[in-house]
């Protein structure tokens, strides 16, 4: 590679909660290190993905969806979103969800109008619509809304058109050397992670009895010698009634959360993972300080 030509570039994907940039990223890098739900508000966090291509990089920022009340909203994201991690921007890809198309939708094509970064459009979820005379119409009713770069539709779940939409992307991406070894496919952490991985178990497993307030802390995180990883990771809620609901009847909640977290683990890093789950109350004290009780439980999931 090093007598070759490369190309690299930053894209940022945007779009509503739900449309399906989450699965689009995982799509593109072959390995999920972001998660999915159907709760909207999935992704918290910017998700570095980096994807190469023998002499092209393209590293894509995964952002969390909108919920848009005003323009100025949109328009903070994207410079929150590419700001802070570059200095030059060459691709955004707006995603949007089939035919649908919303206030919230317009609002967005009307912050992009006023950005000098070419904007691809994306059709997510056409394994949805039955009509494809009606998709027809749609992008037609679409190109009048905007001057896209293109407008393509796909869908990520299934991976229809991925190698078009990727191929569309390198064909916009500057000359220049890559930023990350070729065998990066994200900067985040393992830590991370394992952190997101549980996360998305939680929400798959409870639905809608998960609590709001909840978070994932990993308390170890070690080479073992029988495994490659050990993993201590903490569950944390607020109340006793939550930790009830996370652990389930007979443990079998948490157990089954711990069983698809290892293995999703598993496959992501390659590796042989022992995990433990623990599922604390955090409750706030008097002093506005926050303290955990002390056991709480902890079931073996790496024996089944």
């Amino acid at each position: 590679m090093s007598n070759q030509t490369t190309y690299c570039g930053f894209v940022v994907i945007i779009g509503k909660p739900n449309v399906g940039k989450s699965t689009l990223i995982n799509q593109i890098l072959g390995k999920k290190i972001s998660i999915t739900s159907r709760k909207p508000q999935t992704t918290r966090y910017n998700i570095l993905g980096i994807d190469t291509k023998n002499n092209y990089q393209t590293i894509y920022i995964d952002t969390p969806g909108l919920h848009i009340k005003k323009k100025q909203i949109v328009n903070n994201l994207i410079k929150d979103s590419t700001n802070k991690l570059i200095h030059d921007l060459e691709l955004i890809v707006f995603v949007i969800e089939g035919t649908n198309w919303t206030n919230d939708d317009e609002r967005i094509i009307h912050v992009l109008k006023y950005i000098s970064s070419p904007v691809l459009l994306v059709i997510n979820k056409i394994d949805n619509v039955i009509n494809k005379s009606i998709l027809l119409s749609h992008i037609n009713f679409l190109r009048k809304k905007m001057d896209f770069l293109d407008i393509i539709p796909i869908s990520a779940k299934k991976g229809t058109y991925i190698d078009t939409f990727i191929k569309i992307i390198q064909q916009n991406m500057p000359e220049t050397t890559h930023y990350f070894p070729e065998e990066y496919i994200t900067n985040m952490s393992k830590i991370f992670l394992a952190k997101e991985i549980i996360r998305e178990k939680l929400m798959r497993f409870l639905g809608d009895e998960l609590p709001y307030l909840i978070k994932v802390e990993i308390e170890q995180f070690i080479v073992h010698k029988k495994y490659n990883y050990k993993i201590n990771g903490i569950i944390i809620v607020i109340k006793n009634s939550q930790k009830k609901i996370v652990i389930g009847v007979k443990g079998q909640k948490i157990k089954r959360i711990g069983i698809e977290s290892r293995i999703e683990m598993e496959k992501l890093f390659s590796a042989k993972i022992y995990l433990s789950l623990w599922v604390k109350v955090k409750k706030e004290a008097s002093n506005n300080e926050y303290y955990l009780n002390s056991l709480d439980y902890v079931f073996n999931i790496n024996k089944i």
